[in-house]
């Protein structure tokens, strides 16, 4: 079956961070969204010895270490840990491996239709493991792909690329200390290489992400 999409252009580019949604795969579409860099590149001062993040806001220290301080600069095959909240009532500490940053081919585009012509496919892969016990069943997990010069792509996709880069949501039971899944993020650029994945989910964290490089 081909695996059909569409590229749209936005006037900004507000956000480029993390997204925690609930499953609602069953549509067999993709979407992606081009706009110019409106973000300043993210900081690049901190680095793995700055301080630890905040708690979170229900007091729960995150099991198993300190999570990683925004601006934390690690290696593809590092392990962070990393606070998020998927609703409201539902917070965690979660811990995330980047596998592997994997360049694809432009060929592999042609889901996304025409206005995706000249894109540079990259495939962010990941381990996501429960570290604080929270139920997060069902919650999806997206890193974003950053340039060589620390800029966003200035393209935001929606879809994966089935058989190539699978974005899976977190299994039913992902509600305990120790549970892990794989998946995988997609990202893309028509201009410079991406050179890391980036982790950009709430306030701390928005301007100094914390990123995965090769």
């Amino acid at each position: 079956m081909t695996h059909k999409g569409s590229v749209f252009l936005a006037a900004a580019l507000t956000t480029m961070g993390l997204g925690l949604t609930a499953c609602n795969d069953g549509e067999d579409s993709s979407s992606a969204q081009e706009s110019p860099s409106a973000s300043a590149p993210a900081s690049s001062d901190p680095g793995s010895e700055s301080p630890s993040a905040k708690p979170s806001d229900d007091g729960a220290a995150p099991a198993g270490g300190d999570v990683a301080a925004p601006g934390t600069k690690l290696k593809v095959g590092d392990r962070a840990l990393l606070p998020f909240e998927y609703t409201s009532d539902k917070k965690g500490t979660i811990a995330v491996t980047v596998t592997a940053i994997e360049k694809g081919a432009e060929a592999d585009m042609a889901g996304f239709g025409a206005k995706a012509k000249g894109m540079t496919p990259y495939y962010i892969r990941m381990k996501v493991e429960n570290v604080g016990g929270t139920d997060l069943s069902y919650a999806s997990l997206k890193l974003r792909g950053q340039l060589e010069d620390g800029g966003p792509t200035g393209v935001i996709l929606i879809g994966d690329l089935p058989g190539k880069c699978d974005s899976e949501t977190a299994p039913r039971d992902f509600t305990t200390k120790g549970a892990s899944y794989e998946t995988c993020s997609l990202s893309a650029t028509k201009t410079d290489p991406i050179a890391a994945a980036s982790f950009s989910e709430g306030d701390d964290y928005s301007n100094s992400p914390v990123l995965w490089t090769n």
